[in-house]
């Protein structure tokens, strides 16, 4: 029988439950179209319960906060006074057993023990797993324990389960000191259903955006990443300002009465300075603002370095200990420790132990957020090295910290070291992770230079002008592909597209049979993922090399475990119409059958009578791909590039690209407008390409 829910909870507060619902909802969300997040109990409080509200808005999750829980803690504590446990299982139960109907999977996450405040002799989560008839997952919260109370409490925790009757699906020792962790795996590491997880200091520091929110803050001058930054920690700046510098530390969040403007100067002085550490920010008390002119000051720095500089009303010892009472949190919003999380999640799990038991159902259906997170899991699979050799662009050094984060990839940035790590530092990003090389001063760069020359002076290339080329980190960084020391490169949010494949195009070719590089966009529509070509690069491709895009899309798709039923594309259906164009598709498609006998493929079809059963059967009632095609191959690029863009913006489908195919080894090109998911989505493509290229 199929598993299709599962039970989180801790005994203890501060667990992390959180972090293994996320981790098993990444996998869940990967193969589920309708994942339903539970929580039988919450607060009674003011605010949403944060977990749900995470779980909702993080992983687009087709239900309403009203779905996602049952009871109230005091309403649970008022019925169970009376002794009448049952109308508690019995309420909890209808509601889970209706998203079950709904929905291919429930996973649910219990509150601990101790947010209950009367006496509850039994622990109210493994009652409720057996009742639902659900696995249940323990969490063990190990933080400040010996290995031997830690072993203790899983045996107690073991032995109740099993006395109670309820399916033991798996158990976390989570936040365990980093000293011991490696012991701790080592104990465990025979047992299949008990998983290690180290401590994460990061996930216990707050945000500058939840102080702001606490104390109900103005902000004077940040912009919306600034509010992000970690605080360390907080430090009252009273003492004269030569005093106080030397007392500064990495993500420090001053504390400073609003009339001291030496400091507030000094401190923004000392921000941008390369001698001094970087603080998250700064709290101006006594609801004194600075003078216009400083305001001025602060407005005519560079934004992409602003440093957050949050006024409060209150005074600086009642806004110290207000900062105590902040608790940090993970929310939908989180990148950086959700990366963090995850990251931690997947290097400590084995993920084979779950998806044996979860996943025996299968479904066709594939929905965006499952192809987006199909391409982390392949990528990490893989966990190649790729290098961007655009190091000093915002948005590459936050997409390096979330794929190093969350173990993606190995990623390699080109430049000057010192110059990389201040200005990630000044963004309060780790890049610890990443490989940093300076072409200029590499000892790769005579190599390189030679073998370029090696390559291209038949062309005419002098071996001066190949060295000047690799001063460039294009060049660079596709030699470094080229010759293994990268599996491959993505490129493009400040070069253009030729600065791209030009030197692709130079130095690591095309694949054996295919004479020109191509693209695709992978099309996420509501329920499928299709395929769509050349959308990007080849204007007027000609007939055979319409059938050279067509194959390499095939290729690709199969990569990414996509169906393969290719439609070459046309203003006629089979025989009914005639002319140039036709013919062209017509050619193009005899040419693939030629070449690539094993692909489906049907031309040429409209786009209607390719995608819709009821169309094909009246066109095209024959065809293996009529009405089911995948894979959709545009005459030329005025067609693609309108067809495509058309398709996302009016039925809201997200496209993902554009991914070069064709050449021997992977590289990529990004467009200078890209976001940081697009260049995050794009890494794991390239990843996952250059898997497919060995």
């Amino acid at each position: 029988m199929k598993t299709n829910s599962v039970y989180i909870s801790s005994v203890k507060p501060h667990a992390g439950s959180l972090i293994i619902s996320m981790g098993i909802m990444e996998m869940l969300s990967v193969r589920f179209e309708r994942v339903a997040f539970f929580r039988p109990f919450i607060q009674k409080k003011k605010s949403l319960d944060s977990d749900i509200v995470f779980m909702i808005e993080h992983y687009n999750l087709d239900m309403k906060y009203e779905q996602a829980y049952s009871l109230y803690v005091d309403e649970v504590e008022e019925i169970l006074s009376t002794k009448n446990s049952k109308q508690v299982f019995s309420k909890v139960l209808e509601d889970f057993k209706r998203l079950q109907d709904e929905y291919d999977f429930v996973l649910c996450e219990g509150l601990n023990r101790e947010s209950f405040t009367m006496s509850i002799l039994q622990d109210l989560n493994i009652s409720m797993s057996k009742h639902l008839g659900t696995p249940f997952i323990s969490v063990l919260n190990a933080k400040g324990k010996t290995i031997k109370d830690i072993s203790e409490e899983l045996e107690i925790e073991n032995k109740v389960l099993e006395k109670q009757g309820c399916k033991h699906f798996a158990s976390f020792i989570n936040r365990v000191n980093i000293d011991e962790h490696k012991a701790l795996v080592q104990k465990y590491k025979n047992l299949n259903n008990t998983f290690v997880l180290p401590e994460i200091p990061e996930l216990d520091f707050i945000t500058v955006q939840e102080v702001s929110q606490k104390l109900e803050c103005k902000a004077l001058f940040t912009n919306e990443l600034g509010l992000h930054r970690t605080i360390k920690r907080s430090k009252i700046a009273a003492m004269n300002l030569e005093n106080y510098l030397s007392r500064m530390q990495e993500g420090d969040f001053i504390i400073v009465p609003g009339d001291r403007v030496d400091i507030i100067v000094g401190i923004l002085v000392a921000f941008y300075s390369k001698k001094h550490p970087t603080v998250s920010g700064l709290i101006l008390t006594g609801g004194v603002k600075p003078s216009s002119e400083i305001i001025a000051l602060f407005e005519g720095l560079d934004r992409e370095f602003s440093i957050p500089v949050l006024s409060t009303e209150e005074d600086t010892f009642s806004t110290a200990l207000r900062i105590q009472e902040v608790h940090p949190k993970i929310r939908p919003d989180s990148q950086r420790k959700i990366a963090l999380a995850l990251g931690t999640f997947n290097q400590n799990v084995d993920r084979t132990h779950f998806e044996e038991k979860f996943f025996e159902y299968n479904s066709k259906i594939t929905t965006p957020l499952m192809f987006e997170f199909s391409l982390f899991e392949k990528a990490r699979k893989y966990k190649k090295r790729i290098v961007l050799p655009e190091s000093l662009d915002e948005r590459i050094l936050r997409a390096s910290e979330i794929l190093l984060r969350r173990d993606v990839v190995d990623i390699i940035l080109l430049g000057e070291k010192e110059e990389i790590e201040f200005k990630a530092l000044s963004l309060d990003l780790d890049i610890s992770k990443a490989q940093i090389i300076n072409p200029k001063s590499s000892e790769l760069y005579e190599l390189f230079s030679k073998s370029f020359y090696e390559k291209r002076k038949h062309k005419g290339l002098s071996l001066i002008t190949a060295k000047d080329a690799m001063m460039h980190s294009t060049y660079f960084a596709t030699m470094m592909v080229e010759m293994g020391y990268a599996d491959g490169m993505v490129s493009g949010a400040i070069h253009t597209t030729q600065d791209t494949i030009r030197p692709a195009l130079q130095i690591i070719k095309t694949k054996p049979g295919i004479t020109l590089v191509s693209s695709l966009f992978f099309m996420c529509l509501d329920t499928r993922v299709l395929v769509y070509a050349d959308c990007a690069v080849n204007q007027e491709p000609s007939a055979s090399q319409l059938a050279q895009i067509a194959i390499a899309s095939a290729q690709t798709a199969k990569a990414f475990g996509l169906e393969v039923r290719v439609a070459m594309l046309s203003y006629s259906t089979g025989s009914s119409g005639k002319g140039e164009d036709v013919q062209k598709v017509k050619e193009a498609t005899r040419i693939v059958r030629e070449i690539a006998p094993e692909l489906e493929v049907e031309g040429p079809i409209q786009y209607d009578a390719a995608i819709d059963p009821n169309v094909a059967l009246k066109k095209l009632p024959n065809s293996k791909v009529a009405g089911k095609a995948t894979i959709f191959i545009f005459p030329d690029l005025n067609t693609g590039n309108n067809t495509y863009k058309a398709v996302q913006r009016s039925s809201g489908a997200v496209a993902i690209g554009p991914v070069l195919q064709g050449l021997k080894k992977p590289v990529n090109d990004l467009s200078r407008g890209c976001l940081v998911a697009d260049i995050i989505n794009t890494v794991a493509i390239t990843a996952i390409q250059a898997e497919d290229s060995l």
